[in-house]
């Protein structure tokens, strides 16, 4: 039997950054992994560009249920920390919209990097592994994998979500944690797409692919001013994405289709300024003309600005500022970005991301209860944590 110092269970953004830094300190580090590439959700990510991290990262732009838990990481191991490890390797890169970092070329330059720092902090990858049981020992774990037994003497778990089954996620990570007796959070589908209703399908389905920006509420009040996209399922884009990790089944979100402006005002200077326009022309100036004629009454649109009694005037500009919808639902974890819930972080340490009651045993990245937002912070959050437990392991 195998023995080696530290055994990470996911080749993932997290659980590499984890075995580089463990690597470097001069400990024996095995990583395993049942999918035939490392690193797989980094390749896809960004459209292909990865969003690596973000130029500003922050406590509040992460939800967790203790929402201090992830201070300690984000700040030992920083955005601009990843930025200079990138820039080290000659990775060029490009700054988006809300500080967010992407590959100029391709996510396979992350992966690449992080394959290469993994060879030379003398990590081992043993890809093509199925994990069949773990058992603890007095010293240690004990492995039996589809390809012999192997103990060792810290065991990370760096399984991430549920998020996008088709690149292999599984809830491995949380039945391992419940296995050693650790509370697992409800998981849901987090910065997902919504989905419409079958008369809303009707409604608005003929408008996909129209984007226009919006500001979203939530009914916590959580905002987002991004772009809005219609989709033949639903709603997308930017900002339903962020407002998608607090949003509750049944839950009205509202839209505000003029985001900063003030849409009585707009109508009542129209009035003044072409009181014979019609209203479709003059919404038509201001929003899609499509999105228009989707949202109001034919027969309302044909009316000249001069026709509206007051009440009408104060309704559209309600409508405008205000629009109240309920959706049928999200895509669920085929389209999600990130898992919501997993393993609760009251049970691990936020300095090293041990588990408090198992001693040896570490949980990094998405299989623990932090989501980010849009924007990198999901994988900074794999960097902080992995760096967090490969200082500690």
């Amino acid at each position: 039997m195998k023995h080696h110092d530290v055994i990470i269970i996911g080749a993932g953004a997290a659980g590499l950054m984890c075995a580089v830094t463990a690597g470097y300190r001069g400990r024996d580090v095995l990583v395993l992994d049942n999918a035939k590439q490392a690193g797989r959700k980094i390749l896809i990510s960004g459209g292909g560009r990865c969003n690596f991290t973000n130029q500003k990262v922050e406590p509040h732009q992460f939800i967790c249920g203790n929402p201090h838990f992830v201070k300690s990481a984000l700040a030992r191991y920083r955005s601009s920390d990843f930025i200079e490890l990138v820039e080290r390797h000659g990775i060029e890169y490009h700054e988006r919209d809300h500080g967010q970092l992407f590959c100029n070329d391709s996510a396979k330059d992350i992966v690449t990097m992080l394959m290469t720092e993994c060879e030379w902090a003398g990590v081992k990858i043993k890809l093509r592994t199925e994990i069949l049981s773990v058992n603890k020992t007095n010293n240690g774990f004990l492995l039996t994998t589809s390809n012999g037994e192997l103990s060792c003497q810290s065991l990370v778990v760096a399984t991430g979500g549920l998020s996008m089954p088709k690149l292999g996620a599984t809830p491995y990570g949380y039945k391992l944690a419940e296995q050693f007796g650790l509370t697992v959070l409800p998981t849901s589908a987090g910065l997902v797409p919504f989905t419409w209703h079958a008369d809303q399908k009707v409604r608005f389905e003929a408008l996909s692919g129209i984007a226009v920006p919006a500001t979203i509420t939530a009914q916590d009040g959580t905002q987002f001013s991004e772009a809005l996209l219609f989709t033949h399922r639903g709603l997308s884009g930017p900002a339903v994405l962020q407002i998608s990790n607090y949003w509750q089944a049944g839950e009205a979100i509202s839209i505000n289709l003029l985001p900063g402006e003030n849409a009585l005002e707009k109508i009542e200077l129209a009035l003044k300024n072409h009181p014979k326009q019609s209203l479709r022309n003059t919404l038509s100036h201001w929003l899609p003309k499509r999105l228009v004629e989707a949202l109001f009454e034919e027969t309302q649109l044909d009316k000249a600005l001069n026709q509206l009694g007051h009440g009408e005037r104060e309704q559209l500009a309600a409508s405008l500022n205000n629009w109240s919808i309920i959706m049928n639902g999200t895509e669920g974890y085929r389209t999600a970005e990130v898992t919501l819930g997993g393993v609760d972080t009251n049970e691990l340490s936020s300095k090293t991301m041990e588990a408090k009651n198992v001693s040896g045993l570490y949980f990094i990245g998405e299989v623990m209860d932090v989501s980010g937002w849009l924007g990198g912070f999901n994988f900074q959050w794999a960097w902080s944590s992995g760096v967090a437990a490969g200082l500690a392991v």
